[in-house]
């Protein structure tokens, strides 16, 4: 990593704050807007993921993963399901529990969870199919992660 800490806010979500209703699975089932405050003048694309990470079975389990989004410093909420989001840039979503698309907080009633969002910086596009899981991603951009920041919530 050559920047260092990705400073961002996902709009509606403080860290370790709850989940607001309308970007979960008993909501609206909406990405969130993230804001970047400091993003490094080499950035390319972004990637980002959101991961149950609390998960009674699996431990960490992966919601959503998106790359190629072009470097900016506001990413939309409601990104659009489809294995290319063309509003974006044609970024790539790949295969996880909401098989190209957000797929928001639903633990089972009463269980809270806790979730985070990463946000990956990159100096380049990476080139991976849509049929991508999150560590295929993790893999091809470990050597082009310029900065990286998360948030984490919790939702029950």
């Amino acid at each position: 990593m050559q920047n260092g800490k990705l400073e961002f806010e996902c709009v509606g979500l403080t860290n370790n704050g709850k989940f607001p209703l309308q970007h979960t699975g008993r909501g609206e089932d909406k990405s969130p807007e993230f804001i970047i405050h400091n993003l490094s003048s080499k950035a390319k694309t972004i990637a980002i993921t959101l991961d149950d990470i609390a998960h009674p079975i699996f431990g960490v389990y992966n919601h959503w993963v998106i790359w190629n989004i072009p470097a900016t410093n506001r990413i939309p909420g409601g990104i659009p399901a489809g294995k290319t989001v063309p509003s974006l840039g044609n970024a790539v979503q790949g295969i996880s529990y909401g098989r190209h698309r957000y797929a928001g907080p639903k633990p089972p009633r009463g269980w809270q969870h806790a979730y985070k969002f990463t946000i990956y910086v990159l100096d380049s596009e990476i080139n991976l199919k849509s049929s991508a899981r999150k560590r295929h991603l993790l893999k091809a951009i470990k050597p082009h992660i310029i900065q990286q920041g998360e948030i984490v919530g919790v939702f029950e």
